[in-house]
């Protein structure tokens, strides 16, 4: 039985629709398209660059990828990593965007992997900590770590979708 006292609403608010407008407005621009893998943000950056009328001209589309299962069948996420280090880490994050961008036409992927909380975090790994990739099909391949801290599911993942689209578009500018 869930808790509804402490229950949390995810919400794409107004600045991370404004984030997402601008980055569309710079990938029509550039000709760019995007496609998403997400595990912790369960699809929100998707969600906020959808919201555009005519986000279809820049977004290809987008994965869901929440379980190690669906990363290793969804994008190739080899298991020795996923065993090795962890989903929520760099080189998962790294094979998430280039497995997205592998598996479609577009030009830019960002991949997300973290633990939102309130639950699932360790001392080495705590709740808060997401790690985010973006990938340019010929172009080099960005990590960022963040650590948010435990402020709560629902703005971790807002959190992390608003660090996602500012990584896109740091990488939309390239060249």
């Amino acid at each position: 039985m869930h808790d509804a006292q402490n229950l949390e609403f995810s919400r794409i608010d107004k600045a991370l629709i404004i984030a997402a407008w601008d980055l569309l407005d710079l990938c029509k621009a550039k000709g760019l398209t995007i496609v998403t893998a997400e595990s912790c943000t369960g699809g929100l950056v998707a969600a906020a660059l959808t919201d555009a009328p005519g986000a279809s001209k820049v977004v290809d589309g987008g994965f869901v990828t929440y379980s190690n299962e669906a990363k290793q069948a969804c994008l190739k996420v080899p298991k020795e990593l996923l065993d090795r280090h962890g989903a929520v880490s760099e080189p998962v994050a790294r094979a998430m965007a280039e497995g997205a961008l592998a598996a479609s036409p577009a030009d830019l992927a960002v991949s997300i992997t973290g633990i939102a909380g309130p639950e699932g975090g360790t001392a080495e790994k705590p709740v808060g900590l997401v790690h985010f990739a973006a990938a340019r099909r010929g172009g080099p391949t960005i990590h960022r770590e963040k650590r948010f801290g435990d402020t709560g599911r629902g703005q971790v993942r807002r959190d992390a979708a608003m660090e996602a689209i500012a990584l896109l578009t740091e990488i939309a500018k390239l060249r």
